[in-house]
């Protein structure tokens, strides 16, 4: 999908056919057309734009030729097989020419959403420095945000798996630690560019500039301080709760295996009786009323004995 931005004089964000001198051009999911058109139009190398299209991509950061090339992770949402939601990473493009802006990647975002929609304040697609800090602040706010909504599934999950002898719990505290490992491995790569852009100039900047890139660095920081913190804290839960199972189970078959032991003694002593041979007290009137009397004795004592034990 290939989209074209333009802001006004009004300070609205107009979505333009032809590629001009202060335009936002994004594209995702693109085909070869698109590609080679937003290369041909931007005299941007094709191969840059292919680089940001590569799910395996690291974050880097290159300047040539006045251009300036940036490529960081940004969060998405999917869900499994069982709809449950997964966090993911994916990198996309910020390509900075002498007239236009252009974003690359594999997905639609609602990190762009907020700036096709003009929700982001003081955002004009001709201040291409502040723009690209601006995209970069929106992306640390939403691996915060996606962060604080594992934080909650994470202590709803926990709720659950108090009573639960099921692994259903412990599959979903996995797939919020597979996500936190993709958060931090990708805020911390996030992070280097970042620093990157503060400490070699890569990008012409304002005293402005300089603050909000310094409130990027900050959010950036402090997701992954989050992200660790939650991936430490969720590993232990997983290793405690897998005890807990493990210890109700445990639990459970020795609760089930006391009751087959005291039902196993009346059929032990009803086998005796039941036997094609002279037994003692068979030609008693009452003789029926024995087995039953020492099956219900030996039951209830070795019930007894269990229960003193705390086998159940």
């Amino acid at each position: 999908m290939l989209e074209i931005f333009k802001s006004t004089e009004a300070r609205k964000l107009e979505k333009v056919d032809v590629i001009s001198k202060g335009c936002w051009v994004n594209v995702y999911a693109p085909t070869t057309e698109e590609i080679n058109k937003v290369s041909n139009d931007t005299q941007v190398d094709v191969d840059i734009i292919r680089d940001a299209l590569d799910d395996e991509e690291r974050p880097r950061i290159e300047r040539d030729d006045g251009r300036v090339y940036i490529i960081v992770d940004f969060p998405y949402i999917v869900h499994d097989e069982s709809g449950m939601a997964v966090y993911e990473t994916i990198p996309i493009g910020i390509v900075l020419t002498e007239e236009n802006m252009i974003t690359v990647s594999l997905k639609d975002s609602p990190i762009i959403e907020e700036f096709r929609t003009n929700r982001v304040k003081e955002f004009f697609t001709f201040k291409k420095t502040r723009f690209a800090l601006q995209l970069l602040f929106v992306i640390s706010s939403y691996y915060l945000r996606y962060l604080k909504q594992i934080n909650k599934k994470t202590n709803d999950i926990e709720k659950v798996v108090h009573q639960s002898l099921k692994n259903k719990e412990l599959y979903a505290f996995l797939a919020l630690e597979k996500s936190l490992v993709y958060f931090t491995t990708s805020l911390k790569a996030n992070k280097v560019v970042l620093d990157k852009i503060l400490r070699f100039n890569y990008l012409k900047m304002y005293e402005e500039d300089k603050d909000l890139l310094e409130d990027v660095i900050i959010e950036i920081t402090q997701a992954i301080e989050m992200a660790e913190t939650y991936h430490t804290i969720l590993t232990g839960m997983m290793n405690a709760f897998a005890s807990i199972i493990s210890n109700n189970l445990n639990i459970v078959m020795k609760f089930l295996t006391s009751i087959t032991i005291i039902l196993a003694l009346p059929t032990m002593v009803a086998s005796f009786y039941g036997m094609n041979v002279n037994i003692p007290f068979q030609h008693i009137h009452y003789s029926f009323v024995i087995p039953l009397v020492i099956s219900g004795f030996f039951a209830s004592l070795t019930a007894f004995v269990f229960w003193k034990k705390k086998y159940f």
